[in-house]
């Protein structure tokens, strides 16, 4: 099986750099293909609450025999329960849904600084009560998503806790360059999502040109550009052929100048798929 590089995180534990995703995959089809995932050789899962697919992710773990040490489950907080015992409730309502007595990373999914009086600080500060470094040990780890550079200064400077992982949009049209330094300055490693642009990419001449030299397709080599630039990733898929060619990054290499032309598709804020952190609050009903 092939062997996925790991990340050190800046509390002392390892993330598998490859993940699999589960965004948009509906409950009723999760435990399948999160079951397909991880016949494929998949061992990190990255879910959330707003998801609504928490409880498919565990049926998969159940189902499939695999230590609970080999395995990597992330779970995010739902943006309605950031005051401080909605955060605890919602948290053990997780662990209910997929099963587990801990996970191993658990993340404000939104800094929604437009909505609870701008304060993200208290809930960052209930997240570390969960955490194996400051808290109760049942998440392993603890850190954010979507957070831009003032966000994070802010809850360093103000809790003196540092999240390990920020995880942001981040693919070459959207480098999200101010973010990664801002991640880096804290040690805080960066997770990419929708690391493919929801596939937009993929048609880019530029892409095509560099997957034609190297022999692969231009999903493997987006990817292999976000892991030779440390990012982390889980790309979503329910096609099991899919899930193996998103698998299959770790025998070739993107040499210097590959890595340049891809790099050179940003097109800075306009290339931004998703919502932009700084405005937004969506809340939703469930």
């Amino acid at each position: 099986m092939t062997q996925i590089p790991d990340i050190k995180l800046n509390d002392g534990t390892t993330i598998p750099q490859l993940g699999f995703g589960v965004f948009q995959v509906k409950p009723e089809d999760t435990q399948r293909v999160v079951e397909q995932a991880l016949e494929v050789g998949y061992r990190h899962i990255d879910t959330a609450q707003m998801y609504r697919n928490e409880e498919g992710v565990g049926r998969a773990i159940a189902a499939s025999g695999i230590p609970r040490d080999e395995l990597y489950v992330t779970t995010k907080l739902n943006n309605g329960y950031h005051l401080p015992d909605d955060a605890r409730r919602a948290f053990d309502t997780s662990l209910t849904k997929l099963g587990l007595d801990h996970v191993d990373l658990f993340l404000i999914h939104w800094p929604l600084p437009t909505r609870y009086d701008g304060d993200y600080v208290t809930t960052w500060q209930t997240m570390t009560e969960f955490s194996g470094q400051w808290g109760d040990k049942r998440a392993t780890s603890v850190g954010v998503s979507n957070f831009e550079p003032d966000h994070l200064k802010r809850i360093v400077e103000e809790t003196g806790r540092v999240p390990v992982v920020n995880q942001v949009e981040v693919h070459p049209y959207f480098g999200n360059e101010a973010v990664r330094a801002a991640n880096a300055s804290y040690d805080v490693a960066t997770e990419a999502w929708s690391p493919i642009a929801q596939g937009d990419v993929l048609d880019d001449p530029a892409i095509v040109a560099v997957a034609e030299k190297v022999g692969r397709t231009p999903a493997q080599v987006t990817l292999r550009w976000h892991v030779q630039r440390g990012d982390i990733v889980f790309p979503k898929s329910v096609n099991p052929d899919r899930m193996r060619e998103n698998f299959g990054l770790f025998d070739f290499e993107l040499d210097a100048d590959q890595m340049a032309a891809i790099t050179a598709l940003d097109q800075g804020d306009s290339g931004r798929h998703g919502a932009d952190p700084k405005t937004m609050d969506w809340i939703p009903d469930y």
